[in-house]
């Protein structure tokens, strides 16, 4: 059975469960890690899904611009391979208990800093994940706090991006993002 999940912000912003990697929106964002070379979970799917052109700009970004690796809260964009999607934004989210006093402002940066790289590419849609909640750590209840206030802020100054959609691989997660989301 598919869960109906509200929108929010005039219809810009929807919540849905499923495969980020098959959505067909104009980006989507990788919760990466700082290597940029691929990993677990989003990151695997995303390299698996889209092939070896995504590794290929990766390492390519890490020869040029990042050779220490990204850094927790920043974007970079790479084409988007096989996916359905033109783009892949990477971004690293922090290690829950990594960074003390500023885990909030790191994950906040992880979503602004996406969206802006989406406006500077003339994205009209992109798909999130839930950033940091797995295997980073980070608590469900406040990451949806972090990141509803972080896109509604961002869209509130920005109508190109036309969609957002935040989705989750478990019906559970998307109820818990719904009961502390701050976009109402």
């Amino acid at each position: 059975m598919i869960e109906s999940f509200p929108t929010f912000l005039g219809d810009r912003v929807r919540i849905l469960t499923g495969d980020i990697t098959t959505h067909d929106v104009t980006a989507i964002v990788n919760a990466a890690n700082s290597t940029l070379l691929g990993g677990g979970g989003v990151d695997g799917a995303i390299h698996r899904t889209g092939g070896p052109q995504i590794l290929a700009e990766c390492k390519q970004i890490r020869e040029t611009t990042h050779p220490n690796g990204l850094p927790t809260g920043e974007a970079v964009i790479t084409t988007g391979g096989n996916l359905v999607a033109q783009y892949v934004i990477h971004t690293v989210g922090p290690i829950y208990g990594r960074n003390p006093g500023r885990e909030a402002e790191l994950l906040a940066a992880c979503y602004q800093n996406s969206l802006r790289l989406g406006r500077e590419y003339a994205i009209s849609s992109i798909a999130f994940p839930s950033i940091s909640t797995g295997a980073y750590g980070y608590p469900k209840p406040e990451a949806a706090a972090i990141a509803s206030r972080s896109i509604k802020d961002f869209l509130s100054a920005d109508n190109q991006i036309q969609e957002v959609r935040l989705v989750f691989f478990q019906p559970r997660d998307a109820r818990v993002f719904l009961e502390y989301q701050k976009f109402e």
